[in-house]
């Protein structure tokens, strides 16, 4: 297990540029005004806080996030929660929005690009290697061990790999290894995925997790920028050409995922449906959660509001405020309602006679007098009206709210005001 806030020579010599820009349209209404890495998580945290504190508890202090779609509200939490790296530590956390650095018409136009259009702030760290993240993804993995394999192999770039079952691989892009997980091809989405030697059942998945020696990385930069075919994407682009043309190896997370003694197994989830994205909350909710997030050897460091504690309120047949198998934020107030497997993040009421069940209630968001709702995802700040139903009548919700395949509704003030009176 590795210590809390660990320094150590590679990580030190490294930054991380996590790239946050992508909308994460799968998620529907919950990135019509923020960026997925933006997105609430597990009661008081965003998506990107994962990626960002696993750089941290690695030991990485200089951070760079490349942000673009709709990016007010993740600014605003980085804002708030990051910006205690300090440069007379030789720490760094940058923002680094599109803003039309290479021309007055180009935005980021892909991921590689994103680290192009950046190559000046980069280089005026004088970093040896970085790591190239996605914010949108919720693990916990010490990249420090991804570096030592980066240089123990001679590699120019390494590339984070899930071990999956082999046919479920179909919608990732696929290396394909040898028997010192050097990788000799890359397939996108394979119908037929290749197996890892050895392990037929299964194959490696990548994880848009990369760490180059830096002037390799800026070397393959530039050659991609110049490249007016090129779509300037790290997996489409420049993995692929890495893997024909110069040392490519593959990194598996089995190798560096953190767990603490409660983890049964490797726990990494892409929450971009709003299926995926209710699940993994509920899952939180179990006596034990495949996500440990009371790890502090390993914590999930985010931006935490000034909120009085949770407060359950009444205490009569019928109308008291209680709740079995949740997580519930502080500032939050049950009134006289009653909770059942769901989760609430800050500052969320419920009034009395409620019901709620298998819930994902994001902030300051109000349920009222005898509502009942089930197997739902509540957007920030709603106002569920005095006795709505919602999660009971699929052909009802269907009609009222954004109804998943999965059975999930979820609601946003928006359907809310398009109700009759």
């Amino acid at each position: 297990m590795a210590s809390k806030l660990r320094s150590s020579v590679l990580a030190r010599d490294a930054m991380a540029f996590v790239l946050a820009g992508g909308r994460g349209s799968r998620l529907l209404e919950l990135t019509d005004r923020r960026v997925k890495p933006a997105v609430f998580f597990g009661g008081k945290s965003r998506i990107i806080d994962f990626a960002l504190s696993n750089a941290l508890n690695s030991g990485i202090r200089r951070i760079g996030v490349a942000t673009q779609y709709k990016a007010h509200s993740l600014i605003r939490h980085l804002t708030h929660g990051w910006t205690f790296l300090r440069a007379e530590r030789n720490e760094s956390f940058d923002i680094l929005p599109a803003s039309q650095r290479i021309s007055e018409d180009a935005w980021y136009r892909g991921t590689a690009d994103a680290v192009f259009q950046n190559i000046d702030i980069v280089e005026s760290y004088a970093p040896r290697y970085v790591v190239v993240l996605a914010g949108d993804h919720v693990y916990k993995m010490d990249y420090e061990q991804m570096l030592q394999q980066h240089v123990d192999s001679g590699a120019q770039v390494t590339i984070g790999c899930l071990e999956v079952p082999r046919m479920e691989a179909t919608g990732f892009g696929v290396m394909h290894v040898d028997a010192d997980d050097t990788i000799v091809s890359f397939v996108e989405k394979p119908a037929d995925p290749p197996a890892i030697p050895g392990q037929p059942d299964l194959a490696l998945a990548s994880m848009g997790i990369y760490v180059f020696d830096t002037a390799v990385l800026f070397e393959q930069l530039r050659r991609d920028a110049a490249d007016p075919a090129s779509s300037h994407d790290f997996g489409k682009d420049l993995v692929p050409w890495l893997v024909k043309n110069a040392k490519a190896v593959a990194h598996r997370f089995s190798a560096s995922c953190v767990r603490s003694k409660e983890e049964s197994e490797a726990y990494w989830r892409d929450v971009g449906t709003v299926d995926a994205y209710w699940r993994a909350n509920i899952d939180l909710t179990e006596v034990v959660p495949p996500l440990d997030l009371y790890d502090r050897n390993w914590p999930i460091w985010t931006y935490s509001e000034l909120t009085p504690p949770a407060k359950f309120v009444h205490d009569e047949d019928g109308r008291r405020g209680s709740a079995v198998a949740s997580l519930v934020s502080g500032g939050c107030i049950v009134s006289g309602g009653t909770l059942w497997r769901s989760l609430l993040f800050t500052g969320v009421s419920t009034h009395s006679f409620s019901q709620v069940k298998e819930a994902v209630i994001l902030p300051y968001a109000n349920v009222g007098r005898g509502a009942r709702l089930s197997r739902v995802v509540i957007d920030r700040g709603v106002q569920i009206p005095p006795g709505l139903v919602v999660g009971e009548d699929p052909e009802a919700d269907a009609r009222r709210f954004r109804r998943t395949e999965g059975g999930v509704c979820l609601v946003t003030q928006a359907m809310i005001d398009r109700l009759p009176a």
